[in-house]
């Protein structure tokens, strides 16, 4: 199919599991909560190897049995960060990362423990003629209600009327 025939054919249907919300859309002190997930020994052990983190406490049964403080291992902070804000992902096509602030590791998570996500919008201000700039926390729960991660994820979103909006100067 060449590439006018695919818009011709299937320009016009609407995207699945694509948001669309702008500057104007996010209310400050609005909350969301994802679903819940339980993270497995399999997944834990694959993403130590992707990222090569070999530690004591993340790869090592007897260590951490017989050594370690936790008396079980723990989940990688990295894989923790990364699937909670993976439980709140989403696809729109209006906003872009900006960077993360005071991302902490409250309480340890281990291998089995479930956990799930609430994003907060905490402030929006005008930032670019194009865009603002959005700041939302995330905190991931572990299994039912312990705060395990806290982080503040910063980003730029399109206006619908940037008419209205002053750029920082």
């Amino acid at each position: 199919m060449s590439e006018q025939s695919y818009y011709e054919e299937h320009g016009d249907a609407k995207l699945y599991n694509v948001e669309t919300w702008l500057y104007e859309d996010f209310e400050i002190g609005e909350k969301r909560r994802s679903i819940r997930r339980t993270i497995s020994e399999g997944e834990a052990m694959l993403f130590n190897s992707l990222v090569l983190d070999n530690h004591p406490y993340v790869a090592d049964d007897i260590f951490t049995s017989e050594e370690g403080i936790f008396g079980k291992r723990l989940v990688a902070g990295a894989m923790v960060f990364s699937y909670g804000l993976g439980l709140m992902a989403n696809n729109n096509i209006n906003t872009f990362s900006y960077g993360y602030d005071k991302l902490r590791f409250i309480k340890p998570v281990f291998i089995g423990d479930t956990i799930y996500t609430v994003r907060t919008n905490l402030e929006k201000r005008p930032k670019y003629e194009e865009m603002g700039l959005v700041k939302v926390s995330y905190q991931v729960y572990k299994n039912k209600g312990e705060l395990a991660l806290y982080a503040e994820h910063l980003q730029t979103v399109k206006y619908r009327h940037p008419e209205n909006f002053t750029p920082e100067a």
